[in-house]
């Protein structure tokens, strides 16, 4: 079947549900008339509209004639039945109307901008509706003289809150990818958990209620907030839409007819209308967690990318060397040893640097690490020699203190990483300072005791430089995304540098100070001795 032809059979359908809502709701009428408390038969035309623009006016008018026949008998006569129906029509027709010119076809729920938009149109738009639906029975004389006011509240209220506690649940299971959100959200065990706190709290407000004394009405916002916290918007229009059928139920059940059925009505309006607002806020901040994770690890692509810059100079380096190196004795005719040994070298550099790509990229995408014994000395040392050529050229001087023998089992590369984005911060910094003032300085030192680390012991290792310092109120942001000192920063190194120290077990903090520190600590490997010899290193 073509899917025009899939589209149009649509029509048949959308009549059939409103019937059917239309006679589920039909609760309490005002003098037999489509005047109830609850009409959630709107809701559903509207997303139709919204669907299928004027050419949904046909259809709906057959529905709301229909309902007059079929669910309450025709009791304002052919004529006027068509002319009210011919008014709801029109009315309900420029209310959608106003919405999809609104919205479009789509994203009626997508912020709480968007929500309030909604609402405010929906509250606007029914309510001019309404005085006109009313005014037409009343010059019919199928309203009472006096009863005019009453009815347009009755009418009014039970349009709007139809609307607003329906339409967000209808739009959904009308729209195909939403349908497919809300069955992967709700279909779990915890839905069920917070539906049957509502039937309890549904029997404890209303299970008897005779008269408008429903003072425990705000025990109805358990199960909603439940539901927006969980699932947000989803949760939350599925939670609002239970809770107003349960209403309408109980009180038809207990043929509760002097209840303040207004006043009963516009709680439910604002128990949705404050849990919509809690789901779409939740869904959004979910959102914006995602695109910061996304944001996270372009950020770790680069620190990465960083990363192998400095870690694959060396072996490239050198393979261009012994390169050269090869060519060099072929020239010569060399053949034997040597030329192997030179082969080899280049083997083993090809072998370190595609050692190196590997476990980079294994840790920014798993977490992986290799651990294996670093020594202090030498991870200062290596790091040291890869800014000699810049600290040069700007000027800066370098001062490394006595590094005691001190090692610990880490991850070089990712350790190495951490130094050098320390570095190349406190270089920026002190760059900021005329010449002759421009100084970096690297200690490392043991602590005793449970400091930073909560183990028995630890390397300290300090970067301290020239620059102006933390302050205070940046310190205590310094390692949050998005939160630079520099110009050009995005703020996402420091970031990454902490979730590798802790991934390590160890800490990476900022001191507030007239000059740049920054400090790392991580747990000493233990020397592991046999016969009075040290053969290795345990953590």
């Amino acid at each position: 079947m073509s899917p025009s032809r899939l589209r149009y059979l649509e029509f048949p359908v959308f009549i059939a549900l409103y019937l059917l809502f239309d006679w589920a709701t039909y609760i309490d009428s005002f003098y037999g008339l489509n005047i109830t408390p609850w009409n959630p038969d709107p809701a559903l035309g509207l997303v139709f509209w919204l669907r299928h623009g004027w050419r949904a006016a046909l259809p709906w008018f057959v529905a709301l004639v229909g309902g007059e026949l079929l669910v309450r008998g025709m009791p304002a006569g052919w004529t006027v039945s068509l002319l009210s129906s011919l008014w709801l029509s029109a009315g309900y027709g420029l209310l959608g109307a106003a919405l999809r010119r609104q919205f479009g076809d789509g994203g009626v729920f997508d912020s709480r901008d968007r929500l309030f938009q909604w609402v405010l149109i929906v509250v606007v738009g029914t309510m001019i509706n309404d005085v006109g639906y009313i005014s037409v029975l009343s010059a019919a004389g199928l309203i009472p003289a006096g009863q005019w006011g009453e009815a347009v509240l009755r009418f009014g209220i039970g349009d709007m809150v139809g609307v607003l506690v329906s339409m967000p649940l209808i739009w959904m299971l009308a729209s195909a990818g939403d349908r497919q959100r809300l069955r992967a959200t709700v279909w779990r065990a915890e839905t069920l958990a917070y539906l049957a706190l509502a039937i309890g709290v549904l029997d404890m407000v209303f299970g008897t209620i005779a008269t408008s004394e429903f003072k425990h009405f705000y025990f109805l916002f358990l199960p909603v907030i439940w539901a927006a916290f969980r699932q947000g918007l989803f949760g939350t229009a599925l939670m609002v839409f239970v809770l107003q059928a349960g209403i309408g139920a109980l009180v038809k059940w207990n043929h509760a007819v002097n209840i303040a059925v207004h006043e009963l009505q516009m709680l439910d309006a604002v128990l949705a209308l404050v849990g919509f607002s809690i789901g779409i806020a939740v869904d959004e901040l979910r959102k914006v967690a995602s695109e910061l994770k996304q944001t996270m690890r372009l950020a770790a692509a680069g620190e990465m990318a960083a990363a192998l810059a400095h870690e694959l100079n060396q072996p490239l380096t050198a393979l261009g060397a012994y390169g050269k190196a090869c060519e060099y004795l072929l020239e010569r005719g060399e053949s034997g040893e040597v030329l192997k040994g030179a082969i080899q070298r280049m083997i083993a550099e090809s072998g370190r640097a595609a050692d190196v790509v590997r476990r980079l990229r294994d840790f920014f995408r798993t977490g992986a690490m290799k651990l294996e014994p670093v020594d202090a000395g030498q991870l200062v040392s290596g790091i040291s020699q890869q800014f000699f050529a810049q600290l040069r050229e700007h000027g800066v001087e370098l001062v490394v203190g006595e590094i005691p023998p001190l090692a610990i089992l880490a991850d070089r590369l990712q350790l190495e990483l951490v130094l050098r984005n320390l570095l190349a911060n406190a270089l920026e910094a002190v760059q900021e300072q005329p010449a002759g003032a421009r100084r970096i300085s690297l200690s490392v030192q043991r602590l005793d005791g449970k400091r930073k680390t909560g183990k028995g012991g630890c390397l300290q290792l300090t970067v301290e430089d020239s620059g102006k310092g933390v302050s205070a109120a940046l310190a205590a942001r310094l390692f949050e995304p998005f939160v630079s000192s520099k110009a050009s920063g995005l703020g996402l190194g420091l970031v990454l540098s902490r979730a590798i120290m802790e991934a390590h077990g160890g800490s990476l903090w900022a001191e507030v100070g007239e000059h740049g520190i920054f400090r790392m600590a991580l747990p000493l490997a233990r020397p592991i001795e046999q016969d009075g010899e040290q053969v290795g290193y345990a953590a």
